[in-house]
């Protein structure tokens, strides 16, 4: 194969082209292969490093593209912790802490991302060979990651507890998987912190595989247990019924998401374990566990806007469900920490056809 009838590259420039692909994980790909000597008359890079291409495209190129895609997430991050505060400034001290320090978290994992993404792709460009070495951000990152899925699974769990009438039982439940999963991050970023290279990293496929699994795991267990509250909840009400249908959908599509990107790590890192496209699933990770909380959050406001014309409104502070009609006023305990208030007038409307009974308002109250 003639080399397009151009110039020859001298022994230099294959050297260079050589060491440019050469980093330790491209190399496992054509190792045994023999090499290209320099004196070889025909010469094509598209023909000899296709591998070595496809090498960089699944790992470094889904390495950027994790960043990229995390840090547009990190922007709905900002837009929402703003809204937040600007909407929500009589909500209680700690939960402003609690959105404050998820912030903070989340923007510290953003810094590191972006921080081993620029050593990678930039300060290392001209020595392939460190491509083989682990970043310390990279290690580093994987501890702020769990902080944020931990302080927002906490919230989400007193949340269980509370709609729950305080059941230890499924409280404890719910917390042991969270408090694993955090550990499990814990132990990983403790031996992670001391290998030098991702040959060394790869020890640690089963402890990451866990740590997967049981994210996913507690994001499904909290989201089934809150729907499962939450169906319990019904009054029969028409709009009470219609505000804890939403509820119930809302909580089901924030603990879907986080699940699927920790479902979808745990699947790449075991199909592809040569390959960094976990690892651009894992990095949206803590990028959807805020975002989460704070559409929890701020979804309060939309709920209670979009429910205007039915006089539907709806707080996270608990009261108890009072009724109050001609008869007479009653309260009267819901199974659960929510409540509903609902103020009804009966009218009698003589048609000598039917009987017309009219709700005039309908209140609904979630702790947080």
């Amino acid at each position: 194969m003639e080399y397009s009838g151009k110039k020859m590259p001298d022994a230099s420039c294959q050297h260079r082209c050589h060491r440019l692909f050469c980093t330790p994980r491209i190399l496992d790909i054509w190792r045994g292969s023999p090499p290209v000597s320099p004196s070889v008359s025909s010469f094509s890079l598209t023909c000899v490093y296709p591998a070595a291409m496809a090498a960089v495209d699944a790992t470094f190129g889904a390495y950027l593209l994790g960043v990229i895609i995390s840090a547009i997430l990190y922007g709905v991050t900002v837009v929402q912790t703003s809204y937040y505060y600007a909407g929500y400034p009589a909500d209680p001290w700690h939960i402003k802490f609690l959105v404050l320090a998820v912030f903070i978290s989340d923007t510290i994992h953003q810094a590191l991302i972006t921080h081993s993404a620029y050593i990678y792709l930039v300060k290392d460009i001209g020595a392939p060979a460190e491509l083989g070495n682990v970043v310390w951000s990279l290690i580093v990152e994987v501890l702020f990651n769990a902080i944020t899925a931990f302080l927002v699974q906490c919230f989400l769990t007193m949340r269980v507890y509370r709609l729950s009438n305080k059941n230890i039982i499924a409280t404890l439940t719910v917390m042991t998987v969270v408090l694993a999963e955090f550990i499990m991050s814990l132990i990983y970023v403790s031996k992670a912190i001391n290998f030098e290279t991702f040959v060394q990293l790869a020890q640690l496929k089963a402890l990451s595989s866990a740590i997967n699994a049981t994210t996913a795991a507690s994001d499904v267990m909290i989201a089934g247990c809150l729907c499962y509250l939450l169906q319990k909840s019904r009054t029969g009400f028409r709009r009470s019924d219609t505000m804890i249908t939403r509820l119930i959908i809302f909580s089901v599509n924030t603990g879907l998401l986080t699940s699927i990107l920790a479902i979808s790590s745990l699947i790449t890192i075991s199909v592809w374990p040569n390959a960094f496209i976990y690892i651009s699933f894992y990095f949206c990770l803590g990028r959807m566990y805020c975002n989460s909380l704070l559409a929890t959050l701020n979804a309060r406001r939309i709920i209670r806007g979009d429910s205007t014309d039915d006089d539907v409104s709806m707080s996270l502070q608990g009261v108890k469900k009072t009724t109050q009609s001609v008869i007479g006023t009653s309260q009267r305990p819901l199974p659960n920490n929510i409540s509903i208030k609902i103020d009804t007038t009966q009218e009698l409307v003589r048609d000598d056809v039917q009987d017309e009974y009219s709700a005039t308002s309908v209140e609904m109250k979630m702790p947080v």
